[in-house]
């Protein structure tokens, strides 16, 4: 992708304004006319929200979405859509034990109001905090159960099996580390104390082991950056057997959403280890150690998604999907997500943007010149993700960001035209990180408390 070096957050004032005022008429347009019956909105058909059963990992994204949305406006019907759906609908998402999603979920409903409420945007009730902070104690107890032992540690294992580590789920895993922070004590068989940010960090080293290639012939498609979806264990011996895939098109190419996980997920956890003193994580192997390994995969896999996008920052879904080859110059021009052969997958694309800022972020005072290069290629993606055509402005259709895939491989994504790639429509996680990225991006720009997923935690801040 081409970095655009003179942008700067300023720039993007007037976009971000449009962006939260369709984000809400979208919101608005949700609760007025989905079929709350069918389920968890996923994705859209012809721009209306329709569900998809496979795993409940999208209402929280919903209800979070209005949250964010209360967080720019100020306006209360969000906060109250919001907070309402939370009470009412998310304590099935707190025991939820058959997923691997819970730092989606969760940490977007009642961490963003437990954030919101220790910033004094919503007024301080104890027993309302006091509900927040026993979901989010709970879910992350709950989420760190799914737990596979192996030789170096163990991972929270996907909904497929005790088998299966995805990479998606080095963002889930940070429900475990606010758990953790909240002092929650999750307990076993014969009260055996289970330590939850151990959990955390051995999930995390596993992912950067196993999910992340470095180039260092691991296989014959050793590409440094590059990550595979699932990573297939033997639960008997523990010992590592092969790459996979769900989502992508196969474990020894690149699905970009995957990718896109790591490079978000891997940059936010070093913001909170950053923070957390030398003290509390010495009987993890210490803090320089934690903080390498994640350092090295979030750079790994950020330089991966620079160098394997197209200029304007919007990755395809598959960086060796089948037909990719029949696209000429395919990374010295603009993505084309109108084209004949494979979609795009602007979701990635919200997600790594992320990803790129807070990893450039983070290395403003280690590594000046290259956080700088992670920072604006960030604000590159944003910009092109703020305007047409990924910017949805048509007044009927509820999403907000188009051109997200969810499954290419099952074809269960929405196709217009039967002579292209599928295009034209937008997922829940698709909209909810476009909105969490320009939250991001807002709070820089109005020089307000500095936005992260740990924000809910009292007096643990960058």
């Amino acid at each position: 992708m081409k970095i655009e070096f003179d942008l700067s957050p300023e720039q993007f004032s007037d976009k971000l304004d449009r962006f939260w005022s369709l984000s809400g008429d979208k919101i608005r347009l949700i609760e007025k006319d989905y079929d709350k019956s069918q389920g968890s909105p996923v994705f859209t058909v012809g721009g209306k929200y329709s569900t998809r059963g496979w795993t409940e990992w999208t209402q929280g994204f919903q209800y979070g979405s209005a949250i964010m949305q209360f967080d720019v406006s100020g306006d209360e019907y969000f906060l109250n859509y919001g907070r309402e759906n939370t009470l009412n609908l998310m304590a099935p998402h707190v025991s939820h034990i058959g997923v691997h999603d819970h730092g989606f979920n969760n940490v977007s409903t009642y961490g963003n109001l437990l954030r919101l409420m220790l910033e004094s945007k919503i007024p301080a009730n104890e027993w309302e905090r006091n509900f927040y902070e026993l979901a989010l104690k709970i879910s992350g107890a709950v989420q760190s159960s799914r737990w596979t032992k192996i030789k170096e540690g163990g991972f929270i294992y996907s909904f497929n099996g005790p088998h299966s580590l995805f990479v998606d789920t080095i963002r889930t895993i940070r429900v475990l580390m606010i758990s953790h922070l909240l002092g929650h004590v999750f307990q076993g068989e014969g009260d055996e104390r289970i330590d939850l940010l151990g959990r955390a960090i051995q999930h995390a080293k596993a992912t950067s082991d196993y999910s992340v290639y470095y180039g260092k012939g691991r296989d014959g498609y050793d590409v440094r950056g590059r990550t595979a979806h699932e990573s297939i264990f033997n639960v008997i011996d523990g010992n590592y057997r092969c790459p996979n895939a769900q989502q992508g098109f196969s474990g020894y190419t690149t699905w970009t959403r995957g990718l896109s996980w790591a490079m978000c997920g891997f940059a936010e956890e070093l913001e909170l280890f950053d923070l957390l003193p030398e003290e509390s994580l010495k009987s993890y192997g210490g803090k320089k150690e934690i903080e390498n390994f994640m350092l090295e995969a979030a750079k790994a896999t950020c330089d991966f998604y620079i160098e394997n996008t197209p200029v304007d920052g919007i990755p395809y879904w598959d960086t060796g999907a089948p037909a990719i080859h029949k696209m000429e110059r395919l990374l010295d021009q603009k993505a084309d997500p109108f084209n004949e052969h494979e979609p795009v997958d602007s979701s990635a694309a919200a997600i790594g943007a992320q990803g790129l800022l807070r990893l450039g972020r983070y290395l403003e005072r280690k590594e000046p010149e290259l956080g700088k290069k992670y920072w604006q290629a960030g604000l590159s993606v944003m910009k092109t993700l703020l305007d047409e055509p990924y910017l949805s402005t048509a007044s009927s259709h509820q999403g907000i960001l188009l051109h997200t895939i969810y499954h290419e491989p099952m074809g269960w994504d929405n196709k217009p035209d039967k002579n292209r790639a599928a295009y034209g429509e937008s997922s829940m996680w698709g909209d909810y990180h476009m909105r969490e990225a320009s939250l991001y991006l807002s709070r820089i720009l109005k020089d307000q408390k500095y936005y992260t997923f740990f924000g809910c935690i009292e007096n643990l801040s960058i």
